[in-house]
Order: structure tokens, then C-alpha cells, then sequence
């Protein structure tokens, strides 16, 4: 399994920056993990985004999904003609209120651009060979962590959550851990996201094999953010940037 980092951002996105967007591929399996401002354009720039199998959207903040509306106009007016409806794994609420920005027409086209599954707590979907399980954080409700298996390989992507124990149990045993780290740790606790020590010492805690940091401020002082989770964690420590790709194992 691969995971290539589309937008890094927390957020807004600061020159060259994307905010959150993840490719995830498995054999010949692909499905993006959020898809927020900038994300589609960097899609586009290591595959084509036609050849995506389906779209999982975390929660109802804009740096997570904003670009869906790009994508609607991508698969509506794609060169061919409209292709087939892209499975989107959401919540329904959030689902129904993209479609208050737009006109009449335009829901409708939202609604054949996009086929919707809503996510549940804990039940797992299939795409291909990549078993998908969302599983709820603390952060805005709903807003789930997904949990990735391919043969064998486990990654664990937490979206924006607080530390604590629903954050803890989505993690445990990941192979390669992408944990949010918005927060410099002067504010740790002043809003529902972590830190990067605090993502250090879950990963420590969860038993991660590599750690990498994403969904991170633009202004954050990336040496410090890594010092502080190399410290906490112990283990490989990276801070995302967009288009590094991890394999796992």
C-alpha cells in the first residue's frame, strides 16, 4: 500500500501548499482520503483523477472537502461526456448542505457526480482489495479517523482530532500513523487538535512503526514540531509535505 500527501495544510495553505487531500493506492486500487482546497490540482499531477475508485470525506470542515466541487465539474464535463457516478463515503448531513451553494441545476449535477455512502462508526467498506473502517475522533461530530488494510499493511490516517481515547483506539497498531499536528504546543488544549508531541506520544503509545505528520499550520516551526514528537514517540518521524509518498508494508 502507498500513500502519496496531496496538501499538508492545516487549515489555509501558504505558497506551494495544499490543505488535507491523501492518495491512497493498493495494487491497482485508488481512493482519496479528504479532499480540500488545492488537493485536486495535485492530483492531478501524479495521476489522473478519473482513474480514482472513490472519495472519503472525514468531516464538515472545508480544508477537508472543499475541492469536491472542482471534482463535480471535473466528472460532469469531462471531455468524454459525463462518466460514471464517483462512490463518496460522508456523512449524509454534510452531503445535503454542499448542495446549499448551488443552483438548482447545480445540485442536481452534484448529485450525479457523486454517489453517496454515509459512514458509520466502526463498519468497514471495501473498494477493491483496500478495506476502509471509519472510526469516530473528538473533534466537530461527526468526524471520523480512517483506518486503511491492504495486504497485510495498516495505515491509520486520524483526520482532526483531540488526544484522547477514541483517537487512541482508531490508531492502534498502524503501521504508518498520519496524525494531525496543528497546534504548537504553547496552545495544546485551546481547540480539538493535537499537537506534535501529543501525536508523538500517542504513536508511542498506540505502537506505530512510522509517524508522519500532517494537517500542520503553515506558520508552525517545523523543527521544533519535529524535535518535540521524535522525543515523545521514539521512533521515525516525518512532517509531511505535499507530494511525499510512504510505503507500507
Amino acid at each position: 500500500m502507498r500513500v502519496t500527501v496531496l496538501g499538508a495544510a492545516a487549515s489555509h495553505a501558504a505558497g506551494g501548499q495544499a490543505c488535507a487531500g491523501h492518495l491512497v493506492e493498493c495494487c491497482d486500487t485508488k481512493v482519496l482520503f479528504d479532499c480540500g482546497n488545492g488537493s485536486l490540482a495535485n492530483l492531478y499531477k501524479v495521476t489522473d483523477p478519473l482513474s480514482v475508485d472513490a472519495v472519503f470525506v472525514t468531516h464538515n470542515h472545508p480544508d477537508h472537502y472543499v475541492d469536491l466541487y472542482s471534482m463535480q465539474a471535473m466528472l460532469r464535463y469531462a471531455p468524454s461526456g459525463p462518466v460514471t457516478s464517483m462512490p463518496l463515503y460522508m456523512s449524509e448531513d454534510l452531503y445535503d448542505r454542499m448542495q446549499g451553494l448551488l443552483s438548482d441545476r447545480g445540485a442536481v449535477e452534484f448529485r450525479e457526480a457523486f454517489a453517496l455512502h454515509p459512514l458509520a462508526h466502526g463498519v468497514s467498506v471495501e473498494v477493491g482489495p483496500l478495506r476502509v473502517t471509519p472510526m469516530l475522533v473528538d473533534h466537530t461530530e461527526p468526524t471520523y479517523a480512517l483506518v486503511a488494510e491492504c495486504d497485510g499493511a495498516r495505515l491509520v490516517y486520524t483526520s482532526d482530532t483531540a488526544p484522547g481515547r477514541r483517537a487512541s483506539e482508531a490508531a492502534r497498531g498502524a503501521r504508518l500513523l498520519l496524525a494531525e499536528a496543528t497546534l504548537p504546543e504553547r496552545y495544546a488544549g485551546a481547540s480539538p487538535h493535537l499537537t506534535a508531541r501529543q501525536a508523538g506520544e500517542m504513536a508511542r503509545e498506540v505502537g506505530a512503526e512510522r509517524l508522519v505528520l500532517v494537517h500542520v499550520w503553515p506558520t508552525n516551526d517545523r523543527e521544533q514540531m519535529l524535535s518535540e514528537a521524535s522525543e515523545a514517540f521514539g521512533g521515525p518521524v516525518s512532517i509531511a509535505r505535499e507530494f511525499d509518498t510512504f510505503e507500507i508494508d
